[in-house]
């Protein structure tokens, strides 16, 4: 029998990490499943007629120490694996699977969520049950419940060899990031690079037990080296590591795994009544379909890609001028080096000039600073909550009547046993139970700037717009305020999840953030004017690259999910290949052999977000038309803040599109970002 008493999973409350051994997550899966199991036969066996309490309430509710075990293990996975973790995660991400597919295909329960449903407008239910029923149905259909007896036992095959595929694709991308380090130890090696970036490098060799100054694939070590350093062929060898991963052969390599992605879910999708993956998947969107989305994606297309051949014919012309080589090509591994020395000419700006006035302490307390002044919210450290990792940072967040709103977790540094890039997730949803409104723990997790035994961790710009964006993230679940879980906070359409993210980059140019945060780490002094001024000016510095290359992954993500047959690679049709002529017009710097994006894309093979990463440009014209209505009434004015906290307090209770209407008073337009960006004039 598994104690309860023993297993910290099985406790309630705060979870305690440090006492989790490797038996007690299979106790909890053991219990997990058991519990599910029996909660299932109770809503299919009761004699009463289904209701909503005894069926769609009974199943919210079925499976919550299955969820907070799932929660617990899959966090860590991403953010703090060791082998043990790893073996379980490939263990049990298919037995989830399946036991979803059981349960979600079982015709007796599909019956009386069905016969509810069918009742819903004589019910008289709230709003929030409404939709519960609703996306309860929903999610039933959309995992076969109308499929015949074949086509049942196929979609549960194929469901379930792509989380195994996806989770094992992900694991090799960590594996490939963690292969490769470059140690340095000569003079020329090293030329160009600031002392801010030398010092970081000799913290890792120093953490490593090596000499020198080790470069690696996390993103603090690899873009700054991209940036500075002055060695064009160690630029070159640290682009090829980094964008050749999962493409190189060998145990990690992720060619074969695309391929059988793709086609399962293509198999899947057409299982289910739908031409392609995107037809199956946009149905549950704000776009609604793949017309809709290239829509999007070539208007944008259309107003950004002339402004970004201009900004690489004027990068080339001083790439020239600098070189003095007039057959100058700029290459990939140019793109940054020449592109921080062009914005330095023209604006005087660079990030060693911003990093000392970006000390992440305070940058931390300012972003806290913002969420008191816009939503009330104060931050306390809590040293007596058990965490994960040492590096991790626990605060007790509560309102402006001292009332507990949420814990929230923070864990800011890169480590080999941690995917790289930054998310946000949560160790427990909230919810109200039994009368109860049962608040939520939230994490962010990052890969920032390292400290090192001379300097604390200094950001740059482009790190602090992250955690603006992933603290963003954070407020959308710890402000949640609805009845169920499964309507609670980022469980929000796709395309929706990114807006209160990428709103809260906006307040990185604003002097109400900028007073708290940009000042200097060693003289207390705040960063002057004329660096503020710059930096606006810089604003829109290579928008139109960055957006072109954003859309690049849009139309790469579109082009694997609207294939309507199956894709074979051969010899002359590899992954690299497929993905050259998905992107051909939004390439426009040089092709290189052997590096491939599909190959490390973690966002549509393990990520969530197949077909649907257009969703950050889509986020991106609702947040700047979002920012633009708190630039017209006042960046901190309280009403708009309010209505805004209402935005992100429903959750997914109410269709994205309504709850945007009844926060801006419109539709959102796109002339918003256009202006912002400089693309029109304002």
């Amino acid at each position: 029998m598994v104690n309860a008493n023993t297993n910290p999973i099985l406790q309630d409350g705060f979870i305690g990490f440090s006492k989790i051994e490797t038996k007690h997550y299979e106790e909890a899966f053991e219990k997990g499943f058991a519990e599910q199991d029996q909660n299932i036969e109770a809503i299919i066996s009761n004699k009463e007629k289904p209701t909503f309490d005894n069926t769609i309430l009974a199943f919210e509710y079925s499976n919550e120490l299955l969820n907070r075990t799932v929660q617990i293990l899959f966090n860590l996975t991403e953010a703090n694996t060791n082998d043990d973790l790893d073996s379980l995660a490939q263990k049990y991400s298919p037995l989830l699977t399946e036991k979803s597919n059981q349960i979600m295909q079982n015709e007796s329960l599909f019956n009386r969520v069905k016969e509810v449903y069918n009742q819903r407008e004589s019910l008289n239910l709230d709003t929030e049950d409404l939709k519960l029923l609703e996306d309860t149905y929903t999610a039933f259909v959309r995992s076969g419940a109308n499929l015949s007896k074949d086509d049942k036992k196929e979609f549960a095959e194929l469901s379930k060899a792509l989380s195994s595929l996806t989770l094992e694709y992900g694991q090799n991308v960590l594996k490939e990031t963690n292969s490769f380090s470059m140690t340095l130890t000569e003079d020329f090696e090293l030329d160009g690079l600031p002392d801010y970036v030398l010092n970081e490098a000799l913290q890792r060799a120093k953490d490593a037990e090596k000499k020198g100054y080790l470069f690696n694939l996390s993103a603090p070590s690899y873009m700054p080296f991209m940036k500075f350093s002055n060695n064009r062929d160690l630029r070159k060898k640290l682009y090829m590591a980094y964008n050749t991963k999962g493409n190189k052969g060998g145990d990690n390599d992720n060619n074969n795994i695309v391929e059988q992605i793709v086609n399962k879910r293509l198999r899947l999708a057409n299982i289910m009544g739908c031409k392609t993956y995107a037809d199956y998947k946009l149905q549950r969107t704000m776009a609604e379909n793949k017309g809709n989305v290239y829509e999007l994606l070539d208007n944008l297309y259309d107003n950004y890609m002339p402004v970004a051949e201009k900004e690489l014919e004027e990068l080339t012309l001083f790439a020239k001028k600098l070189t003095k080589d007039s057959t100058f090509t700029v290459q990939p591994w140019d793109w940054a080096y020449y592109s921080e020395k062009l914005q330095e000419e023209k604006y005087n700006i660079n990030e060693g000039m911003l990093k000392p006035y970006f000390e992440l302490g305070r940058v931390k307390k300012g972003v806290f600073a913002l969420a008191s002044k816009l939503y009330g919210l104060s931050f306390t450290l809590n040293n007596n909550i058990d965490k994960y990792n040492k590096d991790v940072e626990v605060y007790d967040v509560t309102d402006g009547d001292g009332n507990y709103i949420a814990t929230f977790y923070a864990d800011f540094f890169p480590r080999s046993n941690k995917q790289g890039g930054a998310w946000m997730t949560e160790f427990r949803s909230q919810e109200i139970k039994n009368g109860k409104n049962l608040r939520p723990y939230i994490s962010i997790v990052t890969n920032f700037s390292i400290p090192t035994d001379s300097t604390p961790s200094l950001l740059s710009f482009g790190e602090v717009t992250t955690l603006l964006h992933e603290f963003g993230h954070a407020l959308h679940g710890m402000l949640a305020n609805t009845k169920y879980a499964s309507l609670s906070g980022t469980n929000v359409y796709r395309d929706f999840v990114e807006l209160p993210s990428q709103f809260m980059e906006n307040f990185a140019y604003e002097q109400c953030f900028l007073d708290d945060v940009a000042i200097h780490y060693k003289t207390g002094e705040k960063i002057p004017a004329e660096y503020i001024q710059k930096l606006r000016d810089s604003e829109n510095y290579h928008v139109a690259y960055a957006c072109v290359r954003q859309l690049n992954f849009g139309y790469l993500d579109m082009a694997w999910h609207t294939l309507d047959k199956a894709w074979e690679a051969t010899n002359s049709n590899k992954v690299e290949n497929f993905e050259r002529a998905a992107c051909t017009k939004t390439t426009f710097l040089p092709i290189v052999e052997g590096c491939c994006v599909s190959t490390a894309f973690g966002h549509i093979f393990s990520g969530g977000y197949a077909a649907g990463y257009y969703s950050y440009k889509w986020s991106e014209v609702l947040d700047a038309d979002a920012f633009a209505y708190f630039k017209e009434t006042g960046v901190l004015n309280p009403d708009t803040a309010r209505r805004f906290k209402e935005l992100l307090q429903a959750g997914g209770t109410v269709n994205p599109m309504e709850l945007y209407i009844k926060f801006r008073g419109r539709k959102p337009i796109v002339d918003a970002l256009l202006k912002r960006n400089g693309i029109i004039s304002k």
